[in-house]
């Protein structure tokens, strides 16, 4: 992707043309400085900027996704949700075994790859969550209602319990999931893929 660049006798004059050509505001456009001319005694000034806002990455996350199915000969349809800066991903799609794979693998995986695509195309971290065919809301609900039965073992028993590891988004579901009940508080522990979630008994826990 080539970001558009922008001339300006100030940055912020560089910034109002990239803003008015993307129809936003100036405050949404992230923008790197490219080149800076100072011209002679003040005459001739000139900045040159490379800007995008959060369309370009939305547009190129959508053609990142296409172009994938494109070539794996995959059919799929994807629709884009920015909640403040954080991209929820949802794929339509008739290949559910292909692209979720076994206990989700294969979509932790595609996740990561897209991620790590977007976050170097525009140099910051991105954040993104791909789910496909409604497997993820599926899933979250799954494992909460598992773990709330668990914690309810351990209110009865006062015995703590480990969970299965998990991926950072399903302990997040998990965790706030178990955040109200009574005299029970959870903690993640573990590296990498063996991260998971102990529940613990915890009399008397606040609950805000």
């Amino acid at each position: 992707m080539k970001f558009d660049t922008f001339i300006g006798k100030t940055v912020d004059d560089a910034l109002a043309q990239a803003a008015a050509a993307k129809q936003v505001n100036k405050e949404d456009i992230h923008y790197t400085v490219i080149d800076e001319k100072s011209g002679f005694l003040g005459i001739g000034k000139q900045v040159e900027i490379e800007a995008y806002c959060e369309k370009d990455v939305e547009a190129f996350i959508e053609s990142y996704i296409q172009n994938y199915f494109d070539n794996a000969e995959l059919d799929g349809r994807v629709m884009i949700e920015n909640d403040n800066g954080f991209y929820r991903i949802s794929v339509d799609t008739s290949n559910n075994a292909v692209l979720i794979g076994k206990s989700g693998r294969s979509l932790q995986a595609f996740n990561r790859l897209v991620k790590v695509a977007v976050s170097a195309q525009f140099k910051r971290r991105v954040g993104l969550l791909i789910d496909v065919n409604g497997y993820k809301q599926e899933r979250y609900e799954k494992l909460c209602r598992m773990a709330v039965r668990v914690a309810r073992d351990v209110q009865r028993t006062k015995i703590d319990a480990s969970l299965d590891p998990m991926t950072a988004d399903e302990r997040k579901a998990v965790h706030n999931a178990l955040a109200k009940m009574k005299d029970i508080s959870t903690h993640s522990e573990g590296e990498g893929d063996r991260r998971h979630i102990n529940i613990l008994y915890t009399p008397g826990k606040e609950i805000e």
